[in-house]
């Protein structure tokens, strides 16, 4: 298909697709403590379910206005069939195995990377009921469901100081998304915090070979 998203413009503008509300606020929460470099607008679209995600993405991607569009999304538990299809559908966008470029993700799911904020032990169940433990040990927060109140509260303890702890953690995981306890975050961190924007251009080139 063709590629609309402009190149070497002065103002980088990036688009995250977020798959639900935890991925937007916790996405939300960075933003909003300027850990990324300013040279880059980054704005989030709530996909409210990764049902919607390659639609969104692909909205994003033919809309003239990005510089680049990103997934955030979990794998879920094996054997992984929605996040698959997400995958799936994003190479049939381009025509080209190139979801592995743009899709962020985190196995089992988001909570895995937050808590890296916090501690090094592993999410092994996307299962809130499994995680509600360990949240509450860090955070406070009681029987977390991920209701909305429960969500701004975890949020509240994402601080720039524990952005730095969170990253050196994330940096020693697999980036195997086969794999429980991976992440490719590290990367789109790098990005975003570089003065470089030619890794922008270096991603759109892969898009469009």
């Amino acid at each position: 298909m063709t590629n609309n998203i402009p190149f070497n413009r002065a103002a980088r503008k990036i688009c995250i697709v977020c798959e639900g509300n935890e991925e937007y606020e916790y996405l939300k929460r960075l933003i909003d403590l300027h850990v990324w470099n300013s040279i880059y607008k980054v704005e989030l679209k709530n996909a409210e379910g990764n049902g919607n995600i390659a639609a969104r993405y692909q909205d994003g991607y033919q809309n003239d206005v990005y510089d680049a569009v990103f997934v955030f999304c979990d794998t879920e538990k094996k054997t992984h069939e929605q996040y698959k299809d997400i995958k799936r559908k994003i190479n049939d966008i381009h025509g080209l195995d190139v979801a592995k470029y743009v899709v962020i993700f985190a196995n089992p799911c988001t909570m895995q990377i937050v808590s890296k904020h916090w501690t090094d032990q592993n999410i092994t169940s996307p299962a809130k009921p499994v995680n509600a433990p360990l949240i509450k040990s860090y955070t406070g927060v009681e029987k977390y469901k991920g209701r909305g109140d429960q969500i701004e509260k975890v949020m509240e303890t994402i601080t720039s100081d524990n952005y730095a702890e969170m990253k050196g953690r994330v940096m020693q995981m697999p980036t195997d998304d086969e794999i429980c306890g991976s992440t490719n975050f590290f990367e789109l961190l790098e990005n975003l915090e570089s003065d470089d924007c030619s890794w922008i251009d270096e991603l759109n080139d892969k898009l469009n070979l």
